[in-house]
C-alpha cells in the first residue's frame, strides 16, 4: 500500500483538479446549448412543414454519421476562415454542443411522441396554445422518458472531452498525459484521473436519480399552491391560500346566467344535490338559437364523415346525440369548438364563429385558434377523461384559469376547490389521475371544463369508458348541470339518460341527421325504420337507474 499516498496526492492535485473543472465546464455549457438546440430540432422534425422537417433531418443525419473528432477539428479550422476567432475552450464548447444537438433532438422527439395525443386535444379544448401546451403539459410528462437519454449523453460528453486535447484544450486527460510524459507513472496518474471521472459521473447520476424521484408520480405529494414544473423539482412556492376563503361565492368561476346556482352552495354538496332550477326567463332563452350548424361537411381523405349537417340548439337546451359508432357524432362535437376544421358549411355559437373569420371569399381559419377557443368559452369533456397525467385533480382544474384566463393562483385555487366540492371530490384534490377511479376522473374532467366558465358544455360519450357501476356518478353530475340550466350537447349511448334529461334528441347515421325531436318523439315514437332498428339494438335497462332515482 506504499503507493496509496502518492495515488491520493494525484487525486487531490490542483493541476489535475483544474483540468477536471475545465472538463465539467465544457460539458455543462455544451449540454445546455445542445439540449436547447435539440429541442428546436425535435420540433422541426415533427413539423408538418417539409422544409423544416427535411432541414432538421439532414442536420441530424450528417452529425450522427460523422466522428466527433472530425467535427471538432473542422470547427477549429473552419471558423477562422469566416472571420470568427475563438480560443480552444470556446471552440470545444461549440463543437460538442453541435454534436449534442443532433443526438438530443432524437431523444426529445421520442419523449414528446411518447405522450398521448389526447393530452394535446385536452389542452386545445381549454384554449391553450401549442407553445403553452408543450411547455406546461407535454414536456413535463415527456421529461421522465427524456431524462435518462440526456444524462447518458452528458456522461458520455464528460468522458469525451479528452479528445478536445487535439485542439489544445488543457482538460483532465490531457493534463494526465503531460504528467505521465514526465514521470512515466501510468497506473498511478491515470488511475487518479479515472477516480476523478468516476466521482464526476457519480454526481451526474445522483442528480438524475434526484430529479426522477421528484418527478415520480407514485410518490404521494403534499398540497401546494404553485404547481409548476420548477416547483415540483426545486420546491419553490408562492405561499398557501387561506383555507377560510374556500367557499366564498366571490371567487366562484360560475358567475354568468348559466351558473350552476345563484345561491351559495355548501362545499360538501355535489352538483347532483344542487337545488337550483333554471332561471325565471328560461322560457324566453329557449326560444333563442344558441348553436347553429348549416350544411356542415367533413372528410378524412376520401372518406366523407359528415354530409351536410343542419341543426339548431336553443340556449339552455340539453341535446343528446345518438347513433352508431362511426356515424360522425364525435366529429361534429369536435368541430363545434374547432378541434377539427370544417371542409364546408358554418357553425356559430351564441351568434359567433369559433376560429373562423368571415371574408368576401367565405370563411377563413383564424391564425390564433387558441385565443378563439378561449374566447368561445366552450367546455369539452372527453370519452377517456384526458386529464393531465402529471397534475393533481386540483391542478388540472386550475391550469386553464391561471394559464389561459390569467386568474391569480389564489383565485383559481379557491374556485377549483369549490368545483371539486361540487362534484364530491374534496378529499381527492391532491391525488394524481392514476390514483382516481374512472368515475372520479370523469368528474374531475367535468370540473376542469367548468373552470373556464363555459357558455356551452360538450360531452363526448362521457360514460363509455367507465365500468357500469361508475356510470351513475358521472351522469348524476351531468343531470345536475341540466337542472341548473347549462346548455349542453351530449353524445351518448345511454338511452334512458337521454329520455329523462334531454330536451332534444338527434339521431345521426352515415354522416346525416336521420331524425330529431323531443325524447318522446325520437325514442318512443321514432318515424324512421333506421332509428327503430338502432334503438332495438342499444336500448336496455340502464346501469345508473338507481343512482338517478336516489
Amino acid at each position: 500500500m506504499d503507493w496509496l499516498p502518492e495515488f491520493w496526492s494525484y487525486v487531490t492535485a490542483p493541476f489535475l483538479l483544474e483540468g477536471a473543472l475545465l472538463a465539467v465546464q465544457i460539458t455543462t455549457l455544451a449540454t445546455g446549448i445542445g439540449v436547447a438546440a435539440g429541442l428546436a430540432l425535435a420540433l422541426m422534425r415533427m413539423s408538418s412543414l417539409k422544409i423544416l422537417n427535411r432541414t432538421a433531418w439532414t442536420y441530424i443525419w450528417f452529425i450522427r454519421g460523422t466522428p466527433l473528432l472530425l467535427q471538432l477539428v473542422f470547427v477549429f479550422d473552419a471558423l477562422p476562415l469566416i472571420g470568427i476567432k475563438l480560443d480552444p475552450f470556446a471552440t470545444a464548447v461549440i463543437a460538442f454542443a453541435l454534436n449534442e444537438a443532433a443526438f438530443s433532438a432524437e431523444i426529445i422527439r421520442a419523449g414528446i411522441q411518447s405522450v398521448s395525443r389526447t393530452q394535446w386535444h385536452a389542452a386545445a379544448s381549454l384554449g391553450m396554445s401549442s407553445y403553452l401546451t408543450l411547455r406546461r403539459i407535454i414536456l413535463p410528462q415527456a421529461l421522465r422518458a427524456i431524462l435518462p437519454g440526456l444524462i447518458n449523453d452528458a456522461i458520455g460528453m464528460l468522458k469525451l472531452t479528452s479528445i478536445a486535447s487535439v485542439i489544445f484544450v488543457n482538460e483532465l486527460t490531457f493534463r494526465s498525459q503531460q504528467i505521465v510524459g514526465q514521470n512515466f507513472k501510468f497506473f498511478t496518474v491515470f488511475g487518479a484521473a479515472a477516480v476523478m471521472y468516476l466521482a464526476l459521473t457519480s454526481v451526474i447520476s445522483w442528480f438524475q436519480h434526484w430529479i426522477e424521484q421528484r418527478l415520480d408520480p407514485e410518490i404521494e405529494r403534499q398540497p401546494k399552491s404553485d404547481f409548476s414544473l420548477m416547483t415540483r423539482l426545486f420546491g419553490f412556492s408562492r405561499g398557501e391560500t387561506p383555507h377560510e376563503q374556500v367557499g366564498n361565492p366571490k371567487y366562484s368561476p360560475i358567475t354568468t346566467t348559466h351558473a350552476l346556482s345563484a345561491k351559495n352552495i355548501d362545499a360538501t354538496h355535489t352538483i347532483a344535490n344542487i337545488s337550483a332550477s333554471k332561471t325565471n326567463d328560461a322560457s324566453d332563452t329557449l326560444k333563442a338559437d344558441f348553436v347553429i350548424c348549416k350544411n356542415v361537411h367533413k372528410n378524412y381523405g376520401k372518406r366523407e364523415i359528415l354530409k351536410g349537417i343542419d341543426l339548431t340548439i336553443a340556449k339552455g337546451q340539453v341535446v343528446a346525440i345518438i347513433g352508431p359508432s362511426g356515424s360522425g357524432k364525435s366529429t361534429l362535437l369536435r368541430m363545434i369548438n374547432h378541434l377539427e376544421p370544417m371542409d364546408q358549411g358554418e357553425i356559430t355559437v351564441n351568434g359567433s364563429l369559433v376560429g373562423y373569420a368571415r371574408t368576401s371569399d367565405g370563411l377563413k381559419p383564424k391564425s390564433d385558434l387558441a385565443k378563439a377557443r378561449a374566447d368561445a368559452h366552450i367546455g369539452f369533456v372527453f370519452q377517456n377523461f384526458n386529464l393531465f397525467a402529471h397534475l393533481s385533480a386540483l391542478e388540472n382544474i386550475m391550469e386553464a384559469p391561471v394559464q389561459v384566463l390569467k386568474q391569480s393562483q389564489e383565485q383559481a385555487k379557491i374556485s377549483a376547490k369549490n368545483l371539486l366540492a361540487r362534484v364530491g371530490l374534496t378529499r381527492h384534490a391532491d391525488h394524481l389521475p392514476h390514483r382516481l377511479s374512472g368515475g372520479q376522473q370523469q368528474r374531475v374532467a367535468i370540473a376542469r371544463a367548468l373552470a373556464i366558465d363555459p357558455q356551452l358544455m360538450l360531452f363526448d360519450e362521457p360514460t363509455s369508458a367507465l365500468d357500469p357501476e361508475l356510470v351513475g356518478e358521472v351522469l348524476q353530475v351531468i343531470r345536475g348541470l341540466a337542472d341548473a340550466g347549462m346548455t349542453m350537447i351530449v353524445v351518448t349511448h345511454e338511452i334512458r339518460f337521454a329520455r329523462e334529461v334531454a330536451d332534444k334528441v338527434i339521431f345521426i347515421d352515415g354522416g346525416i341527421v336521420i331524425e330529431q325531436g323531443s325524447p318522446a318523439d325520437v325514442l318512443d315514437r321514432p318515424k324512421h325504420e333506421r332509428t327503430r332498428r338502432f334503438l332495438r339494438m342499444v336500448e336496455a335497462p340502464s346501469s345508473y337507474g338507481e343512482s338517478l332515482e336516489a
